[in-house]
């Protein structure tokens, strides 16, 4: 069952998505087989919107699993456009190179293998969007590289925000009855302490979108 959004919104808005081909969906299947950390294809047609409607030809990912998002960003790149998506596991990153070539897209897409704490300082922006999926504990630590990255009205967005709604104290879909993070509970910490940052960022403007799990988007400021 859906936690933010119902069972059955979630189900119409799939029936809309036309976004969706054969490879993104044959991944998409294999992600749920194995339980793996992907965006649903829904996050995956407003990444391409963000990216479209922006005119992207730079764009830099945190967390890039099998390359499900990454084939949504890189679809809406024009010819000579680069998607640099980071990964630390290296056999998540070699299939992710395989995924990309079956979409057609190994040509505008360059995958950087390591931890993402310590491989952003070697990226050099600007970049039009950046996406964050990465280690949820590494979100609000990132965020202030991730800005500096941007151009400015460059778009960050991250997955994941409202973690089935663990972030948000007294909400009766928590298991825990939605109390605060416990101690110990560092994914919803870092979450939860990202939202705050983001929110007060000064050099940003952010709203939330209640889609899947929660994606926040931001608009670097000119």
């Amino acid at each position: 069952m859906g936690v933010i959004v119902p069972d059955a919104v979630e189900r119409y808005l799939a029936g809309l998505n036309k976004n969706t081909d054969a490879v993104l969906a044959a991944i998409a299947r294999e992600g749920e087989r194995r339980g793996l950390p992907l965006v649903d294809a829904e996050v995956g047609a407003l990444l391409r919107v963000l990216a479209t409607a922006i005119g992207a030809t730079r764009v830099l990912e945190i967390g890039t699993a099998i390359g499900y998002s990454g084939i949504w960003l890189a679809g809406a790149l024009p010819a000579g456009g680069m998607l640099m998506t980071m990964e630390m596991d290296p056999e998540r990153a070699r299939e992710a190179k395989e995924n990309f070539a079956r979409a057609g897209l190994a040509d505008r897409v360059s995958v950087i293998v390591g931890d993402a704490e310590r491989m952003i300082a070697k990226v050099a922006g600007p970049f039009d969007l950046v996406f964050q999926d990465g280690s949820k504990r590494l979100y609000a630590p990132l965020l202030d590289r991730l800005v500096a990255l941007l151009r400015p009205r460059g778009l960050l967005a991250a997955d994941n925000v409202l973690w089935d709604g663990k972030v948000v104290p007294g909400f009766p879909g928590n298991n825990d009855g939605g109390a605060p993070p416990r101690p110990d509970d560092a994914d919803t910490q870092g979450i939860a302490d990202f939202n705050a940052r983001v929110a007060a960022h000064p050099d940003l403007v952010t709203a939330i979108v209640p889609l899947r799990d929660g994606v926040s988007i931001s608009v670097k400021k000119p």
